[in-house]
């Protein structure tokens, strides 16, 4: 399978649909659930976790107790942290949740959706999907699908792995039957828009990696005030082209990091500022493809 490029898009011609209630502009906010499915030397994977807060000197063939307690940080105290921020703000999101992740966390697998939360697909655990044969990945998202709905009581109808797709990711979607959209690393545009799939219409809800806590430890992102910074003035220039085109925010958090207590007091202040703002619609990923795929022309 071949999949075309698009470098035009919308163009000139950007859609215009209405968001609900006259509001002008969409708020997403995604927690990415991951803690518990990253590469572990106990889960029988050839290396551990290399991503962490800090460069280590252990091999990858050696276990990292540091990066191993970052990572439970997350799970432990972060998800909860955020949580009641949202619960605050009265905002639902949109879980990216790892089947394993949530398996060892029943509690919070609960929670999600007693909260009004989504649950959509991010694999199963930290597998590279692209590196899959066709069946495998298949089996994979089946695997996900199945860990999700039982953990949660919904079944995912969203997707985005950990790792990026591969060309058949969206063909397998649309043939598993459940899923609506996905997000599949897609970070270029500011609003859904559709591809062609298996010769009809497939929605993609867009992704952000700048309005992302992680730049906050992968490097160039600076610290808390940075962050604030960037949601802030992201917000700010997409409200004013709201006024003339459909625009949609798109906000990435990680438990291990958006939950720590300085990041998650910026994104308290930074979501009690936008609250303020007229006609602004906190929606999950869900919804909003539910709203385009019944407001916007499908061609």
């Amino acid at each position: 399978m071949t999949l075309a490029r698009d470098f035009v898009g919308y163009g000139m011609l950007p859609p215009r649909v209405q968001w609900p209630d006259g509001a002008r502009l969409a708020v997403q906010v995604t927690i990415n659930y991951e803690e518990g499915a990253e590469y572990s030397l106990l889960d029988g994977d050839p290396r551990r976790e290399a991503t962490g807060d800090m460069t280590s000197p252990i091999p990858l063939d050696q276990r990292d107790l540091i990066n191993e307690s970052f990572f439970e940080y997350g799970s432990r105290v972060g998800v909860w942290r955020l949580l009641d921020l949202l619960d605050k703000h009265r905002i639902k999101c949109t879980f990216l949740a790892c089947g394993l992740a949530l398996e060892r966390n029943a509690q919070l697998a609960g929670e999600i959706t007693k909260r009004g939360h989504e649950p959509a697909g991010h694999g199963y655990r930290w597998e590279e999907h692209h590196r899959m044969t066709r069946g495998e990945e298949r089996a994979a998202i089946a695997k996900a699908v199945t860990a999700l709905e039982r953990m949660t009581g919904e079944r995912p109808l969203g997707w985005m792995p950990r790792y990026g797709p591969s060309i058949h990711t969206r063909e397998l979607l649309a043939e598993e039957g459940g899923f609506i959209y996905d997000s599949c690393h897609a970070i270029n545009d500011d609003v859904p828009y559709y591809v062609a799939v298996a010769g009809k219409p497939w929605l993609v809800v867009p992704y952000a990696n700048d309005v992302n806590d992680g730049r906050a430890f992968r490097g160039g992102g600076g610290g808390p005030d940075d962050f604030h910074a960037m949601m802030r003035y992201t917000f700010d220039t997409l409200y004013e082209e709201s006024a003339r085109q459909t625009k949609m925010m798109s906000i990435g958090l990680h438990c291990r990091v958006g939950g720590r207590p300085a990041i998650a007091r910026v994104i308290d202040r930074f979501l009690g500022y936008a609250r303020a703002r007229p006609d602004v619609w906190f929606a999950r990923r869900i919804d909003i493809a539910r709203w385009w795929l019944q407001h916007a022309q499908r061609s």
